[in-house]
């Protein structure tokens, strides 16, 4: 007897109390290790539509409902007594007629008012409409997996709020291709299957449906919730991890799209098929990379020799380390030794009329990024993202403070970050032993430019050799430069993710108000957002300007206690502000609440029972249920201390492009409840995002 769980399991199992919980997996393993133990009390669900759901008692309240055949066990929903009967009783499984997967479908007639025209006033418009799919047969919904039972419902929505509704109550594969009808693409086509193959084989099942085939599967499958878990994909997102990439290849995506989840599989996959592998996963930060970790230790960990094979760290420490091994210890010099020296060295010559942020701006990201070394090199560059116009005359002026301090810089023995990369982009280049076969690059739109050129010295020329994720719309802390130059070209490789599962519809809408639709990078890629779908509605967010801090910090206090009251736990809530100097309010407020504070660090793990509080920067790679972005005042965001640094209008743009980003990302980390406030006067992005 095969010994399934289903993802309805997992979400339930999530909603009960920690001592709740704890009596329920006691029960699933005593159940999976003898399903047929008398001390299990099974009882039949009577008023159940499909007749294999039983009932099993886990303690007085709680109740187990399993779908039961003579082939399976399927553990399906937890809840208190009445909840799991009354969850049973409007549910059946069966295998779909046309794609032949086995669904966990809704019974229609128990929600005959769902298709209801509740978000739009004039019901008289609304029912004179089109349907969104007239153009597409019954014979077309079926083949695209949604339920006979429904086919009435999705052809009477006439808006997107009704199709969004309706699609809450349908599989997944199947709500995800009527939002792709709705908005006027041609989804793929799912996969069919012979009549007598297993329905639960179907990769659409795989979704939702996993096999259990030892007590250790069902502990990691009980210890994660199921969207953490990282272990199934979307058949489209499997399409992309397993194809063969004859040089560098790209997947974009809007927040939630699943593009870590790709890069993990991808690198999975690639030390599965290579069984001596070694491969890199790398991001641009030791945060980022302690979260993958978790991540993958989730995906493989039960697979040690495998595990061991795959490497993750941030793309600097793997930098320094491979040139500790190949040139000796490195003295690096950072921001803190390089600026008195390009003061110290402007001072009393015709480059001191350059404000110091300008000599280190143009240090940072033209000179030392990419390792100029001679006169003629600065002379010729090209200066993108730079717009501040240098004549041949002031270039010269400036390279003879820029060539003092790279004299100064070697005559005492030190590097920078970007002279190493360079200096182990060469070695290998020569012939130096690669560490990794393949590199696979999470967050790649905050690679610099000379992490970049490394990157592509380990692995970029050869097939599958690197693989990058990424959101240009997410970048937050690098200027655009053109990969094509340092040998990065994607073009005929790029794809992107389309459909957003963490995210809800309504989230993300307003969250998407706050960048452009489309973002093109500096080699014409362009990645858009107009095409993302979300897969589930949630409630509208809320954007709140309150009359000074005090008034602000009661009302998020009071807005997270009522997510808790909800039955939310602490450590499923967030809150973000922009700085740490914004961060006492957000203290404040969860003391408010009642509730404790985890403050967020470069480890980036929550507490269990703690909300965690950050800077917006730290939310990259976090999701929680709930969300409260805080502190959103004029001169906070965007930071008026990195606006009085900019030196040309390319700099001011792109502060508030970066700034823009960091207020998405902090957003888009919220799955069902968005509350952003700020204490009057406002931040102008505000006025963006309800628009």
């Amino acid at each position: 007897m095969n010994f399934r769980i289903a993802d309805t399991f997992s979400d339930s199992l999530a909603k009960l109390a920690g001592n709740e919980q704890k009596a329920v997996k006691t029960t699933a393993f005593d159940m999976q290790m003898n399903p047929a133990n008398p001390g299990m009390k099974f009882h039949r669900v009577e008023k159940a539509k499909d007749g294999n759901f039983w009932s099993v008692r886990v303690n007085r309240d709680v109740r187990l409902i399993v779908h039961k055949t003579e082939a399976s066990l399927l553990l399906c929903y937890v809840g208190h007594h009445d909840d799991a009967y009354r969850w049973t009783e409007r549910r059946k499984i069966e295998r779909h007629p046309r794609t032949g997967a086995a669904q966990l479908v809704e019974v229609r007639e128990t929600v005959r008012e769902v298709v209801v025209p509740q978000y739009v006033a004039g019901e008289e418009s609304v029912q004179s409409r089109q349907s969104l799919f007239e153009g597409v047969s019954d014979d077309d919904l079926l083949a695209y997996g949604v339920p006979t039972e429904w086919l009435e419902d999705v052809r009477a929505a006439r808006t997107e709020d009704m199709i969004l509704e309706v699609a809450e109550h349908l599989p997944r594969e199947a709500a995800e291709a009527v939002l792709d009808l709705a908005t006027g693409r041609t989804p793929t086509m799912p996969e069919r299957v012979p009549a007598d193959a297993d329905p639960f084989q179907h990769p659409d099942a795989q979704r939702r449906f996993r096999v259990m085939t030892n007590v250790e599967e069902l502990e990691r499958a009980l210890e994660y919730p199921w969207e953490k878990w990282t272990v199934f994909l979307h058949p489209a997102q499997r399409e992309l991890v397993e194809r063969k990439y004859n040089g560098p290849a790209r997947i974009s995506g809007s927040a939630g799209t699943g593009k870590t989840i790709v890069a993990l599989h991808r690198a999975v996959y690639l030390a599965r098929k290579h069984a001596q592998a070694k491969v890199l996963i790398a991001t641009f930060s030791e945060t980022l990379a302690n979260a993958l970790r978790i991540k993958l230790d989730r995906l493989a960990g039960n697979e040690p020799m495998l595990r061991e094979r795959i490497t993750v760290d941030s793309v600097d420490v793997v930098g320094r380390r491979l040139y500790e091994k190949l040139s000796g210890e490195a003295k690096l010099a950072d921001e803190a030794v390089i600026r008195p020296l390009l003061r110290g060295t402007a001072e009393g010559s015709d480059a001191s009329k350059f404000p110091e942020q300008f000599l280190w701006a143009e240090w940072r990201d033209v000179v030392d990024a990419w390792q100029l070394e001679t006169w003629e090199a600065y002379r010729d560059v090209p200066r993108l993202g730079r717009k501040k116009r240098l004549g041949e005359k002031q270039r010269l002026v400036l390279w003879q403070v820029f060539e003092q301090v790279r004299q100064r810089l070697e005559s005492d023995g030190l590097v920078t970050m970007a002279a190493a990369f360079a200096q182990v982009a060469s070695r290998l280049a020569d012939g130096a032993d690669r560490p990794f076969d393949f590199a696979v690059i999470d967050e790649a739109q905050d690679v610099g430019v000379a992490q970049l050129r490394f990157l592509a010295s380990l692995a970029a020329s050869r097939p599958d050799g690197i693989f990058f994720t990424g959101d240009l719309g997410q970048r937050i802390f690098q200027s655009p430069f053109s990969w094509k130059a340092l040998g990065v070209d994607i073009r005929g490789r790029s794809h992107t993710l389309r459909i957003n599962y963490r995210t809800s519809h309504q989230i993300r809408r307003q969250a998407d108000r706050l960048l452009a639709a489309a973002v093109a990078d500096v080699d014409g890629n362009v990645e858009t957002r107009d095409e993302t779908i979300s897969t589930f509605n949630g409630p509208p967010p809320v954007v709140e300007v309150l009359d000074s801090e005090e008034a602000e910090i009661s009302a998020v206090a009071a807005w997270l206690k009522a997510r808790l009251d909800e039955g939310l736990q602490p450590d499923e809530i967030g809150v973000f502000v922009r700085s740490a100097d914004q961060l006492n309010r957000a203290h404040r407020a969860v003391r408010g609440a009642g509730s404790e504070v985890t403050e967020l660090d470069h480890r980036v793990a929550a507490q269990g029972g703690r909300i965690a509080v950050g800077q917006m920067h730290l939310a990259k790679g976090l999701e929680f249920r709930a969300v409260a972005v805080m502190a959103c005042d004029d001169e906070v965001v965007p930071l008026q201390a990195r606006i009085e640094t900019v030196t040309d209008d390319s700099e001011l743009e792109e502060v508030y492009h970066t700034e823009r980003h960091l207020l998405y990302v902090a957003c888009t980390r919220a799955r069902d409840h968005l509350y952003v406030t700020a204490a009057e006067p406002a931040s102008e992005f505000l006025y963006d995002m309800v628009r």
